[in-house]
């Protein structure tokens, strides 16, 4: 909650900074969805518990959007009943809690203001080491950035270890339990079927066309133009996703 809240007091400063005059223009709007890492596989319907509580810490926080894991989603894909609960856990949320009914609920209370502003110092912090680096290319470049998400991924692992941070029924309050049942599975015949679909496309579509235009797509990667309306026309032209991939992989290559 405190780094949405953040997170809206930095646009608004950063916006503003960059000459922004119309009021709207500094007003965050993003996504939330909860947090996949946080799933776990024993114990899964403890998930539905941690999804609220992360549901409802993004409505505090201000999100415009959300979306809520299914419970199951530590072991496969969510079946239907996972996804209606995480479903109905947003219009729980929406339509019964009265949270949205204010635009900041919790504004005022120490805990929180004391959380957002130590929040917001930390992140400018993280914001003049990544410019004093040249910016955030560079610093991906030097590794900067994975090397402190993989440091907080071990600190956190080991943390649990060390039972230092409880995880109900991972290190803590275990039972036994069987495998879980009637979890999602795909048939691979959805592959097969959509293969044949863009085989299909690909017979009836006008390829000299589409060769034309992901050649423009290329020179424009190549250049310093904007490759968004070549994109636009490649599709428009039955363009696949694939192809238009590998022209943008064969100027820029892939990242390692």
């Amino acid at each position: 909650m405190a780094k949405f809240r953040a997170a809206r007091r930095m646009w608004a400063k950063i916006t503003s900074d960059l000459g922004a005059k119309d009021e709207r223009s500094m007003m965050l709007r993003f996504h939330t969805q909860t947090g996949g890492s946080t799933l776990t596989a024993q114990q899964p319907q403890n998930n539905i518990v941690r999804v609220t509580l992360q549901a409802l810490a993004a409505v505090m926080g201000g999100t415009q959007s959300l979306h809520t894991n299914g419970f199951d989603e530590a072991l496969a894909l969510p079946t239907e009943e996972a996804a209606r609960i995480a479903l109905r856990t947003q219009q729980i949320i929406a339509l019964e809690s009265g949270v949205p009914d204010s635009v900041d609920p919790l504004a005022g209370s120490y805990m929180v203001e004391a959380l957002t502003n130590e929040v917001e110092a930390k992140a400018w912090e993280y914001i003049e080491q990544i410019d004093a680096m040249g910016g955030s290319v560079e610093a991906i470049e030097k590794g900067f950035m994975q090397d402190e998400i993989a440091g907080a991924a071990y600190k956190y692992q080991n943390e649990i270890q060390r039972n230092e941070k409880i995880i109900v029924g991972v290190n803590n309050f275990q039972v036994e339990e069987k495998p879980m049942q009637n979890l999602l599975t795909i048939d691979d015949e959805i592959r097969i079927v959509q293969i044949e679909k863009i085989k299909k496309i690909k017979e009836d579509r006008n390829n000299e066309k589409v060769i034309e235009l992901l050649g423009k797509l290329e020179t424009a990667a190549r250049g310093s133009a904007n490759v968004m309306p070549c994109i636009l026309a490649a599709v428009e032209e039955y363009a696949t996703l694939g192809e238009i991939s590998d022209v943008l992989r064969k100027v820029f290559g892939e990242y390692k």
